[in-house]
């Protein structure tokens, strides 16, 4: 399968931290309603940092952790083996969110940063296999994420990260792509102490935009009623 992470994989996870701090409650808090005695599943796990608040929150729940990227799914396997406390629980798979083997009963699903990697015939059908699996009062934890419609986002250092002499730094612009879609033109480059530009490297991805009316519509039509909390963080549970 092709790495849209060949090139971000080496800074995502160090530029992803700071965001996790900050989302790690809100999704902690959305996961409320997890059967631990069940497997827990997190689509498109990146690094792992959501996996990591996944089993901190049900914590006597397996986890299977999805994810396409070869470059991220190395980083999640090493964060996972350095963990005792993870490695007899999380199970890493390669796959994605509509090819990927599911649990025929899922305690919990977490699929943040991922939902406009599919198309809207794609999230559809993402949403339709995880509410015939759900347990009863089991969420769905995924999130929105700018823009909500096709319009062009100007050039933003998203976040720098020091370690060691050298500074990661990552940035972006957006440019729409379609009715329902836009391209994101990524930046990254590792700084000396000085701020003078060592590496320079540039990715694009294209990234379809999910307005929350349309998500919570899609939810409903799935069998599932949803709710936007903070930081655009969105649950959803299987209706009685």
């Amino acid at each position: 399968m092709s790495d849209e992470y060949q090139i971000s994989g080496e800074y995502l996870h160090l530029l992803s931290e700071p965001a996790w701090q900050a989302l790690g409650p809100p999704v902690a808090e959305a996961l409320r309603g997890a059967a631990g005695d069940t497997t827990l599943l997190d689509v498109g796990a990146g690094s792992g940092l959501g996996t990591e608040v996944l089993a901190a929150t049900v914590p006597d729940g397996d986890v299977v952790a999805v994810e396409p990227s070869p470059v991220l799914r190395a980083v999640l396997l090493s964060r996972v083996a350095a963990r005792p406390d993870l490695r007899h629980r999380v199970t890493v798979v390669a796959g994605d969110a509509l090819g990927v083997d599911l649990p025929t009963r899922l305690g919990a699903v977490l699929a943040m940063n991922m939902i406009g990697h599919l198309d809207p015939h794609g999230r559809r059908a993402f949403l339709r296999r995880v509410a015939e699996r759900l347990l009863p009062g089991a969420p769905l934890v995924l999130n929105l994420q700018p823009p909500a419609k096709p319009t062009p986002v100007p050039f933003s250092v998203f976040g720098a990260v020091p370690i060691g002499r050298h500074t990661y730094e990552g940035g972006g612009s957006a440019e729409p792509a379609g009715p329902d879609s836009v391209t994101w033109r990524m930046r990254y480059r590792v700084l000396d102490a000085d701020g003078t530009a060592l590496r320079e490297e540039h990715a694009d991805y294209r990234w379809h935009v999910t307005p929350a009316e349309v998500l919570l519509a899609e939810l409903t039509e799935a069998g599932l009623t949803g709710e936007v909390g903070p930081l655009d963080v969105v649950r959803a549970v299987r209706r009685p």
